[in-house]
């Protein structure tokens, strides 16, 4: 994290003409609010939970399509079984009336 040189800041401040109260008020605003900027470090970091997170999207999106693909084929395949059944039992009660 960088650090903000608040003396170095009244410094400045004081010898463009600020007195020393007005430059350390200053500073401390100023420093509030510099405190709360993002860092590098912090960019990093939630680029790599974005990315975690785009790439489980993906992989959830991919895992649906082949789990519907499987469940569309075991309905298919329920289905012909469910003919194939329907038959047996045409042909059982046509051989034994």
């Amino acid at each position: 994290m960088a650090v903000f040189d608040t003396h170095k800041a009244v410094k400045t401040l004081t010898g463009v003409g600020f007195s020393e109260t007005q430059a350390e008020a200053l500073i401390d605003v100023v420093g509030e609010g510099y405190a709360a900027l993002a860092t590098k470090a912090d960019i990093t970091a939630l680029r790599e939970v974005m990315a975690t997170k785009a790439d489980l999207s993906d992989l959830e999106l991919r895992m649906t399509a082949v789990f519907e693909r499987q469940l569309r084929q075991t309905v298919f395949q329920l289905g012909a079984l469910a003919v194939a059944v329907g038959g047996l039992v045409v042909a059982a009660q046509k051989l034994f009336p």
